[in-house]
């Protein structure tokens, strides 16, 4: 069983409390009233609430952190080395939809770094947790990364750019490209669970582009304590900037990096 911090402690239970009322929400998601914010892109009341009850938990136990937030953007704290980055509802379109594939992220930045992070699916009640330098879980069981070294046996997950974002013409030749020397690729739509699904050796490989830093700054830090390895599509450690992201379980990295520098 993993030793849950303090700090931990206080993002679970955060986590925790956010979910209750998603899961409600979920269950009546035919009633919901929807607004659009952009192509493609809804934001649900369900997602507000969870964000307003995640920023009051966290601020009760940490008033002096800042926040970066999807829905209410950037909130200045006292405190500047600190700054909690939400997800309250990652994704959305699937929750929508009635798909159970979807998560609250929550990661706690210090000195512009992921420290810690949680991802919570709801639904499956899977709950993945990393604090740096101690390890990463799911549940109370600890994580490690796929010890798959040969490509073509590696699944590979990833996220299709979408009308609202910025165009990725060479992204079909892409695909084409991985499908043809992988195991195979899925899209599932929750940027923070295809990572935390690296980290639990689901899956071998992640990549996506246009991201935003809510998107994967938890998942981030539980792939790699889990042995995983996470930079920019082109090798740098600037994904939180640009929004591109490659994860891996770190055996594979270099290669599948090479097959997209391809296209």
């Amino acid at each position: 069983m993993g030793y849950r911090s303090p700090l931990i402690t206080v993002m679970i239970n955060a986590a925790y409390k956010a979910a209750k009322a998603l899961v409600r929400d979920f269950g009546e998601v035919e009633q919901l009233q929807v607004s659009r914010k952009g192509p493609a892109d809804f934001v649900t009341i369900a997602d507000h609430k969870a964000e307003k009850t995640l920023v009051a938990e966290l601020r009760k136990a940490r008033p002096k952190y800042g926040f970066l937030l999807e829905e209410g953007g950037v909130i200045e704290g006292e405190d500047t080395s600190n700054r909690w980055i939400i997800d309250p509802l990652d994704g959305t379109t699937n929750f929508l939809h009635g798909l159970p594939h979807f998560a609250i992220s929550i990661a706690l930045e210090r000195d512009g770094k992921p420290f810690a992070g949680v991802v919570y699916s709801p639904v499956m009640d899977e709950l993945f947790w990393a604090e740096n330098g101690q390890g990463a879980f799911l549940n109370n069981e600890r994580l490690r990364t796929s010890g798959r070294r040969n490509l073509e046996e590696c699944l590979i997950a990833t996220g299709m750019p979408y009308k609202g974002r910025d165009n990725h013409p060479q992204y079909p030749q892409m695909l084409d490209t991985v499908w043809s020397t992988t195991s195979g690729i899925r899209r599932f739509g929750a940027a923070a669970l295809d990572l935390a699904y690296i980290a639990a050796g689901r899956y071998d490989g992640f990549f996506e582009f246009s991201l935003s830093p809510w998107d994967i700054a938890g998942g981030i830090i539980i792939v790699r304590e889990a042995g995983g390895n996470v930079t920019d599509i082109n090798g740098s450690g600037e994904m939180m900037k640009t929004g591109n992201i490659l994860a891996s379980n770190g055996h594979i990295h270099r290669e599948l990096s090479e097959v997209l520098a391809k296209v």
